[in-house]
């Protein structure tokens, strides 16, 4: 392999197996958490309808703002060289989202709440991530997705989306780069 790959791709982020098990990590671990504190709590069922139908709204409006900005996809670009990974949103895309996360951490600021503005400077730092060779942990391939996992350090985790004509070139390539046993 040439010791420079690069390539961009369009993920489908209600389509992809693996997007779509982290979201459900992140969103339901703490609504599910909610829920449990609630039951264990003493509320009934029916207690829990309420909560329910504003988390489900808001599901619904997360997703129709994610068709609306996005067009439901993640346009990533990936460079594989001597020194790592790495992964960063593709231009057009890294535009609006640094337009969106300003706008959380301003927005965040002015109504008084420290960890909205937090969230916005935590997703504008991961539009850029590189995993160097040696901080590589664990690797995990998942080729009906055509996509790697990368696992190093604190926040240095990436799925790497393979395009189908390359997966077989990267899956080799990064596999021959990272410490036996991983």
């Amino acid at each position: 392999m040439r010791e420079r790959v690069e390539w961009s791709i369009e993920v489908p982020i209600f389509r992809n197996p693996v997007i779509l098990r982290q979201l459900g990590l992140a969103v339901g671990i703490p609504f599910g958490l909610i829920f449990v504190i609630m039951l264990a709590s003493g509320a009934s069922i029916a207690d829990l309808r309420y909560p329910a139908i504003l988390i489900g709204l808001l599901f619904f409006l997360t997703w129709l703002f994610i068709r609306i900005v996005w067009g439901g996809k993640y346009d990533a670009e990936f460079v594989i060289d001597g020194k790592g990974i790495r992964c960063r949103t593709a231009a057009r895309q890294a535009k609006q989202n640094r337009i969106i996360n300003g706008l959380t951490v301003v927005l965040g600021l002015l109504s008084g709440k420290p960890a909205v503005a937090g969230a916005g400077v935590l997703a504008q730092s991961r539009q850029d991530v590189l995993v160097k060779w040696g901080s590589i942990k664990k690797i995990k391939e998942l080729p009906r997705s055509n996509t790697i996992m990368v696992y190093g350090g604190f926040a240095q985790n990436i799925a790497v989306f393979c395009i189908p004509e390359n997966y077989q070139q990267i899956r080799e390539y990064i596999a021959s780069k990272v410490r036996p046993g991983s």
